[in-house]
Order: C-alpha cells, then structure tokens, then sequence
C-alpha cells in the first residue's frame, strides 16, 4: 500500500464535511462571524432552502485587502490571541469555515475596513481562488455562497426538502438572536416569509427578544432566573411546569453567548423539572450560562454544539438548584393559557348554535334564529318533558281554536299558557351549598378566591374580583400532601434500612470505581455501597422505603448515569415516586363532598405551597377564567 499525501482541494473538502453539514450550518458560521466582528445589523436571504442561495450581510468591522486574503486561507484566524487554546472568548474563528464552504460551493466575498476608501471582493469556485479585485460596499461584509455542495454532489442527497432546510436555517438564526438581543436581524427570501427582529436595549431588552420570536404566551408563563455560585453566572427565563411542549426544540441554551445543543445541560434541565412534570413533556427555557472561558471547552465538537466544562457537578448544580427555587418560590402559579384552552373548549362546544357576538348597540345575534333547526321545536316534546295536551301541537291556545293565539299578539298568547318548566324562571336559583356563607370578600381578593361551591363531587368553584377560578381538589391536595412528606423528610433525613443479606451486584471494574468514587453521595442518599472484589459492589444498606425491589437494576442504572453525566439523581427520584403514590392515596378522594370551610382551607393552603400549580403528574391543578372572557363568550362585550 502506498502512503500519498492528499491535494489541498481534498483536504479542504473533508474539512468541509466536519463543519459543514447542511446549508444551516453555513448561515450559523457566517453570522457568527458577523457577530465576532461587532456587527449591529445582520440580514440574511436565502433561496431553495440556502441550497441555491445564501447571502448573510452586516455592517462590522470589515477586513482590508490583506486580511481577506488571509481570510480564505485554511488554519487563520482573528480570534486566537496569541495561539491561547485556553482562552476563547470568540464565537469561532474568523477564516476557519470560509475555505470549507468555499471548498464545496460558488463563494464571493466582498468587505469593506471603515478607514479603506472602497472595498475589495475575492471569489471561490470549488476551492479554486479569483485574484482580489476592488468593489463597491458599504463599511461591513457581504458573503454570498451559491451552489452549495455542487462540488460534492453526494452530500446533497442526504439533505431534507427545501422546507425543512429553510426551518434549520430560521432556528439557527432565531437561536443566535435570542443571544443577542442587542444586534438587529433579519431573514427574508424567495422560500420563506420575512422576518425582522430589530436590536433593543436597557434593562427590557432580552424580555422584549424573547417576547418577538417565543410570543408574550411564554413571557408571561414563565420565571426569571437569576443564579451566581463561584464564578458563574445563570439568567434567563424558563417556563412554569403547566407551560409545557412535545419536544425540546424550544430549549434554547447558550454558554458566553454561544448557542450550545450540550447534553449534559438538556439532562439537567428534565432532573430540575423531574419532580413537576410528565416525562414525555418538556420545558420551554431560554437561558445563558456566563463562565470564566478557561472553565469550557468549546471546541471537542466541529461545530461547536457540545461543549465540557471542568466542573460539571457544579454547573448542574447551579442549573438544577435555580430553576427548582424558582419553581418553588412561583408557588400556585399555573399556566394562564389553561384558561384560554377552557374557553377555547367551550366556544367549540357552543359553536354548532347561532353566533351572539354583538353587532351594534341592541346586541342581535348574528345568525338569525331559525325555529326548525332549535332543539326543542314548537310543538314537540323537549328535554323539559310533554306539553300539557294534544292540543299544543296545533299551536292552539286556551280558548280551543286550533291555529290561533286567542285573538291577542303573538307573546300574548304564550302569557296566558306559560310552559310548566318554566314556571318561575325568573326567580333567582342556585346551589344551595354554594350560599351557605356569605361571600368573604377578603377571601375573594385573595389569588384563588372565595370558594363558591364543588360539583361532580370533585370541582372546586371559586369566584376572584375578576372572574373564576376553577379547582381538582384531589389533584391539588395530592400535591400539597406530597410537598409535606418531602418536607418532613427532609426534616428527619433518609431512613436507612440494614439488609441481612447484602445484595452483591456484578459491574465492569470501570462502573465500580465510579460507584465508590460517589459512595458518600449515595450514601446521604440512604444506598450504602462498598467493593466485593475486582469487578462487583454490595450493596449494604438501602432507604426504608424501597426496599429490596429491584437492587440491581437500580445500581446498574445509577453506574449508567455516572458513566454519562457523572451525577445521578436515580435514588431520590425513586424516593419521590413512592411518596408521590403514598400522597395520591392519602388525598381527598373523588367523589367526596367538602364543606365551604374545608374548601376555603383548600385553597389558601394551595397558596402557601410551594409547586401547588401542577400536580404530581404535571397536570395544572386549577385554572382560571376572567370574568370579561366569560362575557364574551355570553357576547357580552
């Protein structure tokens, strides 16, 4: 076999393999480059899903004729001071994807110094250089690549539709926005709608980005976070548990403003949210994780989505512990769009029926009633049960003549022979058990209301100043008898139960040293390990409430957890799960009727518990309907 060395087009094609896999790729570099370069406007157009056209423009710094040429060349840069590998503070380096992408593709580069009188532009064609030439630009650069991958054809057929390419490119960019809400972007193109997100500042300024493109339903769903432990720095805004999606592809993460797709963070985002929502939902987050750059590898992956940190015990400790005190300190919250999806129910439920949405000061409706399609026709038996006689279904009134309203009007004749069901409708009535007390109008100004009256046995009706608070009473008190066992063993610690016979488990010698490495974390857990030999552990003590089930499965999962994110939550979590079956049994059952006292009790505890929002399922445990939402739905407003 004979050793060759490869030509440099090669080379820059392999190269462009690693950093460049689609054409989103290619827009994340370059408006990272954009943004290296103190850019404070960054427009981007695409065309075929960037297949045919990318175009990303911006008004930074620009480069001069020396520095473009340079640019293209493979191994320069403008970021690395002073070959420090240690300290990147950059989001990439300038000139490190432009040879791959002009390897691969049609490549112009124009770019303009803001001292330099014009500026100059330099072409790519499948990795074969132009010679530089003067051109007329504004202070910035403007990178247009077209033809992406026509160099390498095989690479293409692996790429999605045009519109599944063009929805990548949309949420790298909508990723690289919300990093920086002090930088305007714009996305516009033959395959696309615009979009234009313009720069903001202040104090508002990330709530107002995060508002443009996750819309004002997250802004107002979700906590603030605001966390420092030894040097680093978590903010951002992350949602309540009942706010909650399918997928994570609304978790957007960013460390010194890179966004990052890094899984040990994504692990330590569903153990904060493991204990308040299902585990096939997922939080909606926006956070930035401020670290000294000599604390993060940025660069163990080509295009810089996975990242390492030196200590990442204590940057999932940081994450995990701010957003559960967040979570804790919101309290009852609840998402507030269970409300909009209730009314939403209900308009769905009344829409077969005429529409009484007003169309000027007399409020008609306007559908006109037709009496043949009602429910209940003149004439016939309805649900309220059989006219008085035979006669009624000849439209006959009290004076015997068939057809006729007894010489009178219309509604005179129905005066004088009001249907028995309706005898007395317009005498006040109500659940009686709902009017047992007056209402408490302390209670009422109170976040849940005064409770008003139960139905179906299980419903708690409270009415606010402001509209209606519906409450599961076995859902809520499940969480708030939950939140007091958790308390109470905090309190008193984890019992640990001594095992007759110690349960000896079979590991590779690798998962056992990882074990003993964090036998005193197991331990404050209530699990005692220790080494039986090379290549197993015994497992000494276990907490009092599991047992013996299930011993090795649970030792080979936890060495599973170290093995990846060197952190297990595994023993607590299956803790959390018995308690949460012992709180759902200990809870008030469906069915039973409650007092007003013991309703009103219900509710202000509700106030005082910390995650009393969601049950322990991560359903929501109330929701509420404003009074004005309700009048529109009556068409009142």
């Amino acid at each position: 076999m004979i050793v060759r060395q490869l030509s440099e087009t090669t080379v820059n094609r392999i190269a462009a393999g690693e950093v460049i896999e689609r054409p989103a790729s290619v827009v994340k570099e370059l408006v990272e480059n954009a943004l290296d370069a103190g850019a404070s406007r960054i427009e981007v157009v695409t065309a075929g899903g960037g297949k045919t056209l990318i175009r990303v423009a911006d008004d930074g710094s620009g480069m001069v004729a020396d520095d473009l040429a340079l640019a293209i060349q493979r191994h320069c840069t403008s970021k690395l001071h002073e070959d420090d590998l240690f300290r990147i503070d950059s989001l990439g380096f300038r000139g490190e994807a432009l040879p791959s992408i002009g390897a691969i593709a049609r490549m112009v580069i124009a770019s303009r110094h803001a001292d330099e009188p014009h500026g100059w532009q330099v072409a790519l064609d499948g990795g074969r250089i132009e010679p530089l030439r003067p051109a007329a630009i504004d202070h910035g650069t403007r990178v247009e690549v077209r033809d992406l991958f026509f160099a390498t054809p095989a690479r293409l057929k692996f790429l999605k539709s045009d519109r599944a390419e063009t929805a990548a490119i949309t949420e790298v960019v909508k990723r690289l926005a919300l990093a920086r809400p002090d930088v305007r972007f714009s996305l516009a193109g033959a395959d696309r709608g615009a979009l234009d997100w313009p720069a903001v500042a202040g104090d508002g300024a990330a709530a107002a980005r995060v508002a443009a493109i996750l819309g004002d339903d997250f802004l107002d769903n979700s906590l603030e976070i605001d966390a420092e432990r030894e040097g680093l720095r978590l903010t951002g805004r992350v949602s309540l548990p009942t706010f909650h999606r399918a997928a994570s592809t609304q978790q957007y993460l960013t460390v010194n403003g890179r966004p990052v797709r890094d899984k040990m963070l994504f692990g330590a985002l569903r153990g904060a949210y493991a204990d308040v929502m299902a585990s096939d939902r997922h939080a909606v987050v926006v956070l930035d994780l401020a670290v000294d750059p000599r604390e993060v590898d940025v660069n163990v992956h080509p295009t810089k989505a996975d990242v390492r940190f030196r200590d990442a015990a204590m940057v999932r400790g940081l994450l995990v512990g701010a957003i559960r005190q967040a979570l804790a300190g919101a309290g009852h919250r609840a998402a507030s769009t269970g409300g909009t999806a209730t009314l939403a129910a209900l308009r769905t439920a009344t829409g077969g029926g005429p529409s009484w949405r007003p169309t000027g000061p007399d409020r008609r409706p306007t559908t006109p009633f037709d009496w043949r399609a009602a429910p209940a026709r003149p004439g016939e038996a309805d649900d309220f049960g059989e006219f008085p006689d035979d006669d009624s279904r000849g439209f006959s009134d009290r004076s015997g003549e068939p057809g006729g309203f007894g010489g009178g009007s219309h509604l005179g004749g129905f005066a004088e022979a009001p249907l028995a069901p309706f005898a007395g409708f317009d005498i006040p009535s109500a659940d009686a058990r709902g009017h047992v007390a007056p209402l408490d109008a302390a209670a009422e100004a109170r976040p849940l209301g005064a409770a008003r009256a139960q139905i179906h046995a299980n419903y708690i009706l409270a009415q606010t100043r402001d509209g209606l608070v519906i409450v599961d009473a076995h859902a809520a008190h499940e969480r708030l008898t939950y939140e007091k066992l958790k308390a109470q063993l905090a309190e008193t610690g984890i019992a640990r139960q001594l095992l007759l016979v110690p349960e000896v488990v079979e590991l590779p010698e690798e998962d056992v040293a990882r074990l003993l490495a964090r036998a005193d974390d197991l331990a404050a857990a209530g699990l005692v390990v220790e080494s039986f030999g090379g290549g197993a552990v015994a497992v000494r003590e276990v907490p009092a409430l599991l047992g013996r089930d299930d011993l090795r499965g649970l030792v080979r999962d936890l060495a599973d957890d170290f093995a990846e994110w060197e952190a297990s939550d595994r023993v607590r979590a299956r803790i959390d799960a018995i308690l949460s079956t012992v709180a759902c049994h200990g809870s008030v059952r469906s069915g039973r009727r409650l007092r007003p006292e013991e309703m009103d009790a219900l509710l202000r505890e509700m106030e005082a518990t910390p995650n009393s929002g969601q049950c322990n399922h991560g359903r929501p445990t109330w929701v509420e309907l404003k009074l004005a939402d309700i009048e529109r739905l009556f068409g009142r407003r």
